[in-house]
């Protein structure tokens, strides 16, 4: 049963048009708030409104271009008058991109920069536009995405991993700053959550790995995100800030051994 706590809660949802943005955007309505949907794909914000009718509205955005991020802040508090809760999810999730994130040697700068661009610089700009509005509503949640990419290091993705632990350390800063005027500030680093693009970017083999090193029978769904983001939104969450939550079904919690152990056990 799905609890009713963000009753007259304005939210802005970046990515909102897919995977995780799309599941939070259904969870938020779900508990009663009200939500700007911002995805670089109009088409899929504006399927995902279609669902949720009055409560939603599809915003063209574009986390790159910080113009774009303060016209969808400016787009949700003109509809529905004020801005209670920014969840900052938009990232680089393209093939094809991801491909070339690869080690300090071989990156291209360019690939560096357009990562920082989306992943660090526009999650920046959310809150730059938004935190005058949540001031003014008298306080208010910001919620960014994060990755276990953030937290360790890994063979490859250098600039992803580097763009989201700077999402961290950001997070940490706005709670700093603007904790004592109502504002609270969090950052959740996903484990492998199957949704569509994160099914281009690990296949095969890939996969089998992540679960091994997964404590959960499953892995994880964009709705075990969008129950985080729900959760931290609310009063539930009002004495939490400045945190960085993995809902990563307990992949950053074993020893690095565990995998191997539980192999070698299963053969015995």
């Amino acid at each position: 049963m799905t609890m009713h706590r963000l009753g007259d809660k304005v939210a802005v949802v970046t990515g909102g048009g897919s995977g995780i943005g799309a599941a939070t955007c259904r969870r938020l309505v779900a508990e009663g708030a009200r939500v700007a949907i911002g995805d670089l794909d109009l088409a899929a914000a504006r399927a995902v409104a279609a669902e949720l009718g009055d409560a939603a509205l599809p915003v063209e955005f574009d986390a790159g271009d910080t113009d774009s991020v303060q016209a969808l802040i400016e787009a949700a508090t003109a509809r529905f008058g004020r801005l209670d809760v920014l969840f900052n999810n938009a990232a680089i999730m393209d093939n094809a991109h991801i491909r070339q994130d690869s080690n300090p040697v071989d990156i291209d700068f360019k690939v560096w920069d357009k990562t920082f661009a989306v992943n660090a610089r526009g999650y920046l700009a959310g809150c730059k536009y938004a935190i005058p509005h949540l001031l003014a509503a008298g306080g208010g949640a910001i919620i960014m995405t994060s990755s276990g990419s953030g937290l360790r290091g890994d063979l490859a993705n250098i600039a992803y991993g580097a763009s989201k632990a700077a999402v961290i350390s950001l997070s940490r800063y706005v709670a700093t700053i603007y904790g004592k005027q109502g504002i609270r500030c969090n950052t959740i680093s996903p484990g492998l959550i199957r949704t569509e693009g994160g099914k281009k970017n690990v296949q095969g083999a890939m996969v089998d790995v992540m679960a091994n090193n997964t404590l959960t029978p499953r892995l994880g769904l964009p709705e075990d995100v969008a129950a985080a983001v729900a959760w931290l939104a609310s009063d539930d969450g009002g004495f939490v800030t400045g945190q960085d939550i993995s809902v990563d079904g307990g992949m950053l919690a074993h020893m690095p051994y565990y995998s191997d152990f539980m192999n070698a056990k299963a053969a015995w």
